[in-house]
């Protein structure tokens, strides 16, 4: 079986940006040679209050949910972009509540099942 390079990174909430104290909240991957982009999010509320109290949970998951609606056919602004230009644009470092780690890359035969294994390392408790 073949596998294919990917490239991924974590979403992650960091609710009080002047503290550095963040939430891993998804997983975004993008494999070029199948096609392939996808992120799955899941905002631990709980986990989101202790760093922050304030915080307001419905809006970071509308920011979460983002993510997905920007890999689906109805990417809103980045509909017809290439897939590869929206993984770049998704992983642009930003100074806000939800915001991607740095890049990593790996390789895969299916790019699904890697999302899956990575959401449920990095994100899952």
């Amino acid at each position: 079986m073949s596998r294919d390079v990917y490239e991924y990174a974590v979403i992650r909430v960091v609710p009080r940006i002047e503290r550095g104290e963040q939430i891993n909240a998804g997983v975004l991957l993008y494999c070029q040679p199948r096609g392939y982009l996808c992120a799955r999010v899941e905002l631990d509320a709980v986990r989101l209050r202790a760093l922050d109290p304030d915080a307001d949970a419905e809006s970071v998951r509308r920011a979460l949910g983002a993510y997905e609606l920007a890999c689906g056919e109805q990417a809103g602004p980045l509909t017809g972009e290439p897939l590869g230009g929206r993984f770049r644009w998704l992983t642009a470092p930003r100074s806000t509540i939800v915001q991607t780690g740095p890049v990593h890359a790996g390789l895969t035969a299916d790019p699904g099942a890697e999302l899956t294994r990575l959401f449920d390392v990095l994100v899952r408790l």
